[in-house]
């Protein structure tokens, strides 16, 4: 994906304390993951490259939970208790972001795959998973 396909998306959690803006295309493409903390909390996975995130406010409010391996790093709003992005384990070097968490306005079109959290090491092999280029 070259630079130039990229636009600005921003997003937050509810009460709006977490603000924060993702660098991806125009038409989203999201993870619908059936584990057990994603199915429980509706979140659509939009992953980015940590170079294309950036936190505009609210790293105060931010706590953090783990579990399991203790890879990934579920953010959320110590407030409200929205989780609008995380650091997760298929993608430890990037960001996952509620594409339910992004404002209206910037994303033209929105393709949700299923993805099979229930077996994370056979739906990424490898130990995690790649980012597209």
């Amino acid at each position: 994906m070259s630079e130039q396909s990229l636009v600005t998306h921003r997003g937050g959690c509810h009460c709006g304390r977490i603000r924060f803006e993702i660098q991806a295309p125009a038409a989203l493409e999201a993870s619908e993951c059936n584990c057990s903390i994603c199915s429980k909390s509706g979140y659509l996975h939009v992953i980015v490259r940590s170079e294309h995130f950036k936190l505009l406010s609210g790293q105060d409010a931010l706590s953090t939970y783990t579990f399991n391996t203790g890879t990934a790093r579920h953010l959320f709003c110590s407030v409200c208790g929205i989780k609008s992005f995380y650091v997760p384990r298929s993608h430890p070097d990037g960001f996952s972001v509620n594409a339910r968490c992004l404002d209206a306005g910037t994303a033209h079109e929105l393709t949700v795959h299923a993805l099979d959290g229930q077996n994370w090491e056979q739906s990424y092999p490898q130990g995690r998973g790649r980012f597209e280029r």
